[in-house]
């Protein structure tokens, strides 16, 4: 089983530039959710949404192309793809001839989708859209909606998860229906300690969540060690369990590194994922 001290992580690495899809590095998803009590069925849904800034590959004729990448890797997939294997894989295309970006494209989600179904019956296929160069000037940005919970003047003390912030009102209150959000959640990188800076935005209908604890519980990340899709899983869990809504989404926009950004969504209930569309900082 590969674990992230195994991974390329904080390590030199050998830029391949043809192309190699050994270098995909799969880390399973179970022990982490298990830290979060989820041993057997997940209580959400949701996928993990990439965005790859650098892909090149050459056609037949030794010309550059280039493209941008969205890939959705849904939640019940075994893995997750630790991401500096992630870009090593991606630059292993540079060199490489090509018939055409379908061939690509096929490549890629060939690829993706036996990395983090390895070890497992595949159950539902990697989403890969392409997105040529002519039409880079129709992807939009635009800032996650709801309720800005960072208008809020608090004392923030705690920097590792404290899900005990999280308080919600009693069952004689009525339920209530909001989205908050906040451009606040920070944490870092499980093996490196490099940080990851992220928004995040929650939605959900039930007893209405107290917003002061709530922005504090977010900056309580600061100074946790954990991947992106982790600590989405652990934010979704921690408000499932403590707040007990009916209805819950928790989604994620974290800012690149190396060429790729992550973003994942968890929900309580079925529903269309929404556009990968990035924010300001992404």
């Amino acid at each position: 089983m590969n674990t992230p001290e195994q991974s390329q992580l904080g390590k030199a690495s050998a830029y391949v530039d043809q192309y190699d899809a050994s270098l995909l590095f799969p880390i399973p998803r179970a022990a982490k959710r298990a830290e979060i009590c989820i041993t057997f069925a997940c209580p959400f849904f949701g996928a993990d949404i990439w965005t790859a800034y650098e892909l090149s590959w050459l056609n037949l004729r030794g010309k550059p192309q280039l493209a941008l990448v969205h890939f959705t890797i849904p939640c019940e997939s075994v893995n997750i793809v630790e991401s500096k294997s992630f870009k090593l894989y991606l630059n292993s295309f540079n060199n490489s001839r090509f018939t055409d970006a379908t061939e690509v494209l096929a490549r890629l989600r060939a690829d993706i989708n036996e990395a983090v179904w390895r070890g497992a019956v595949v159950q539902s296929s990697v989403g890969v859209k392409m997105i040529a160069p002519e039409l880079f000037d129709r992807e939009p940005i635009y800032e996650l909606d709801g309720l800005n919970l960072d208008r809020l003047d608090v004392e923030c003390t705690r920097y590792q998860p404290a899900p005990d912030l999280l308080v919600a009102n009693g069952a004689d209150e009525p339920p209530v229906t909001e989205v908050l959000v906040s451009n606040l959640l920070k944490s870092n990188c499980l093996v490196t300690g490099q940080p990851d800076w992220g928004t995040v935005q929650i939605s959900y209908t039930g007893p209405q969540i107290e917003q002061e604890g709530l922005l504090q519980y977010i900056v309580s990340f600061r100074n946790h060690n954990e991947f992106h899709e982790q600590c989405v899983e652990r934010i979704f869990m921690d408000l499932w369990t403590r707040c007990k809504p009916s209805k819950l989404t928790v989604y994620a926009r974290y800012t690149r590194r190396g060429g790729l950004d992550i973003n994942p969504l968890r929900t309580s209930h079925p529903q269309a994922l929404p556009a990968n569309t990035r924010t300001a900082r992404q």
